[in-house]
């Protein structure tokens, strides 16, 4: 039922072109003919993965149910990234068993990606600075509505913030609060014209930038 979806049931991994996983959840599975199910309706970019760029999901991607039976790899920090070889099969016989498939694969550790910051707002003051401001979130403990603001669930605060003119680079900067003023004299130093972007990625020690959130300048 949707209270159960809510709460965080009948979520699956959805693998898409680019490699990334989505992770979405459902609220009924419907069985047809032929053996395929119907899932829906759907609540797709949980877990953070709402900060991925839209992309059409081709039939026959790979779907993962994620109702435990699939557990996480223990990995250490130090092998994000880092190629590891492996051997995969039943538990109830020897590696070496033909059941046995081998795989190379190297992991970025995404379950530490910060998610994009929420409510990402700027506005042009009299004097032509663009303020911005935003509210972070988090994946340690953020499902309270308890608190004023979600804990940083990080070991410091800090956010990239980035000015693109299209596809260009005009401007980083990192900030330790949620908050960031584009002074008028500084867009003039970039030659920043309208419309250009704000881009706003929440670091983390471990991960480093997360998902972007963006909004438009445009005027």
């Amino acid at each position: 039922e949707a209270l159960s979806v809510l709460n965080g049931a009948n979520a699956a991994a959805l693998e898409r072109p680019d490699g990334e996983w989505e992770i979405l959840q459902f609220e009924a599975a419907t069985l047809q003919s032929g053996g395929e199910y119907a899932l829906g309706p759907l609540i797709r970019g949980q877990s953070g993965t709402d900060g991925l760029p839209a992309v059409t999901i081709p039939a026959g991607a790979r779907f993962v149910l994620l109702d435990g039976a699939a557990q996480q790899i223990p990995l250490q920090l130090s092998a994000r990234d880092l190629e590891r070889h492996y051997r995969v099969g039943p538990a109830s016989v020897d590696y070496t068993d033909p059941s046995y498939v081998s795989a190379v694969r190297a992991f970025q550790g995404v379950g530490l990606r910060p998610y994009a910051p929420a409510h990402l707002r700027a506005e042009r003051n009299a004097g032509g600075d663009i303020v911005a401001d935003w509210v972070r979130r988090s994946r340690v403990g953020g499902d309270s509505w308890q608190g004023v603001d979600p804990p940083l669930g990080e070991e410091f605060e800090r956010y990239e913030v980035q000015v693109l003119q299209g596809a260009t680079v005009l401007r980083t900067e990192s900030v330790d609060a949620p908050a960031f003023t584009y002074s008028a004299a500084d867009q003039a130093l970039d030659g920043a014209a309208v419309p250009f972007t704000l881009s706003v990625r929440q670091v983390s020690a471990d991960f480093g930038p997360g998902h972007a959130s963006e909004v438009i300048i445009n005027d």
